[in-house]
């Protein structure tokens, strides 16, 4: 409520919480690309911005939902994996747009060590893309999805709790134990695709 004829009603974006204006302006007179992971409890996606007079303008793009129908990921596309695979397919892309730095755009979301969203900066950046970051905040054990592997092996004795937790994995005939190997071919089968020209957006 207002309490005095100085008080301004903030707009409409921030009062949403989806953006910090003075983050944006920040990163909008920088003139860098702007990194921006998104994600939803199911899937997981990146892009790479820059702003323009006329807008901002996608430098690359990569979806969780690729990973599945390009790659044969069988895990869930939501998850720590599929975020650092996700951003490892962004990373590529925008290597082929020569674009080499960009700088993290998070919006007003708190992020913790380890989650998702340093996941995909961490793909991001094996691909070659430079972005500044705290290198104690990604948890090289979760990218590869071994924390999962030992939390599917812990349950695996209470069958019920099991279904239930992993249902996706017992759709997709693949354990939580073998995910890291899992990880491991996909992210083999990315590099070398990228490496055989593949240059889609």
């Amino acid at each position: 409520m207002a309490r005095n004829s100085a008080y301004r009603v903030k707009l409409r974006r921030r009062r949403e919480g989806k953006t910090d204006y003075h983050a944006r302006k920040a990163m909008v007179i920088s003139e860098r690309p702007r990194l921006v992971p998104r994600f939803s409890a199911k899937n997981v996606s990146i892009q790479i911005i820059i702003a323009k007079l006329n807008g901002d303008e996608v430098l690359a793009a990569a979806h969780s939902r690729e990973l599945k129908k390009k790659y044969g990921w069988k895990a869930p596309t939501g998850n720590i994996p599929a975020a650092y695979l996700t951003g490892l397919i962004c990373g590529f892309r925008a290597k082929n747009k020569a674009v080499d730095n960009a700088i993290l755009d998070i919006g007003l979301i708190n992020p913790s060590r380890g989650s998702k969203i340093f996941a995909a900066l961490s793909g991001i950046i094996d691909a070659g893309i430079i972005v500044p970051h705290d290198e104690k905040k990604i948890i090289k054990e979760r990218l590869e999805g071994k924390h999962i592997a030992k939390y599917g092996g812990i349950l695996e004795v209470d069958s019920d709790a099991y279904s239930a937790k992993f249902a996706t994995y017992l759709e997709q005939k693949i354990s939580p134990k073998v995910l890291p190997e899992h990880f491991s071919k996909i992210k083999a089968d990315i590099i070398n695709s990228f490496k055989n020209g593949d240059k889609k957006t």
